[in-house]
């Protein structure tokens, strides 16, 4: 009887430890390279690039700089509900946000401030 319990306890014990495991392997959707075209603005369709990394459990980022000035704009704020993950950052002088929601593994659709439709595409490493 003994046996059986001490058989019992340890499988109980693996799981626990198994399922920790996996829990901490997940990560979250928006982390990586994300091109976001937004539709409408002033000066035509517009390309965007972002980096969103994981530092210490906090989300972190920036706007990418593809011109030749590479002065990537750093995301003043980042908040995240879910399946969805609001982008703050400066652009010419104006705060700015970029509001996404989860579409499918490599998709997000949203707004840049609730004005503008923008879609988003994971960029894959090459």
């Amino acid at each position: 009887m003994k046996k059986a319990t001490l058989v019992n306890l340890m499988a109980l014990i693996l799981m626990v430890i198994a399922t920790k495991v996996t829990a901490q392997t997940q990560t979250n959707y928006f982390i990586g390279k994300w091109d976001v075209l937004v539709k409408g603005l002033p000066q035509g369709d517009t390309h965007m690039k972002f980096n969103i990394a994981d530092s210490a459990g906090h989300l972190k980022g920036a706007l990418l700089d593809t011109s030749a000035a590479h002065k990537d704009i750093p995301l003043t704020k980042i908040e995240q509900d879910g399946d969805k993950i609001t982008l703050y950052f400066t652009a010419q002088g104006y705060d700015v946000s970029l509001l996404l929601a989860k579409k499918d593994d490599d998709h997000a659709t949203g707004s840049l401030m609730s004005m503008f439709d923008a879609n988003a595409i994971r960029l894959k490493e090459k």
